[in-house]
């Protein structure tokens, strides 16, 4: 992880991109967001990149590859497993199987969507807060 890496936001609803790029804006977070559509391009774009991101937040519930078959996919990927990047689901489809799948798969944090706009902010800067200051194996100044 590096503090200055981008976030990784997989996300195909374009409200909620919007919605995202603005509380990031608003939180005067330093980090670039980064949006793709589906698991499949963001799968595409991690294996390609030498960047070090700070953080992937995904959804589920998404066309091409869903949210778990990415994180299964990032799991097996020896390169990307290495990189020890955070990844949290924040979703709307939270149900208990979702949940304990999810969870099997080594995940750092499942949240379910808040439904107003200042809830999500607060989940948002939650979010980044913990792992601004968490401390784990890529951890790089």
């Amino acid at each position: 992880m590096s503090l200055k890496g981008p976030i990784i936001s997989i996300e195909d609803d374009e409200d909620d991109q919007f919605l995202l790029g603005q509380i990031v804006k608003q939180l005067d977070i330093p980090n670039e967001i980064r949006f793709f559509p589906n698991g499949q391009l963001a799968l595409q774009y991690l294996e390609a990149t030498d960047e070090q991101p700070f953080l992937i937040l995904c959804d589920i519930n998404m066309p091409i590859m869903n949210g778990l078959e990415l994180r299964r996919r990032i799991n097996q990927n020896e390169t990307l497993r290495q990189k020890s990047i955070p990844f949290v689901y924040l979703t709307t489809a939270a149900n208990p199987d979702i949940i304990r799948e999810a969870y099997e798969q080594e995940v750092q944090g499942f949240f379910q969507k808040a439904t107003d706009y200042a809830g999500f902010q607060q989940q948002m800067k939650l979010l980044v807060v913990y792992w601004q200051n968490c401390l784990h194996p890529n951890s790089t100044l």
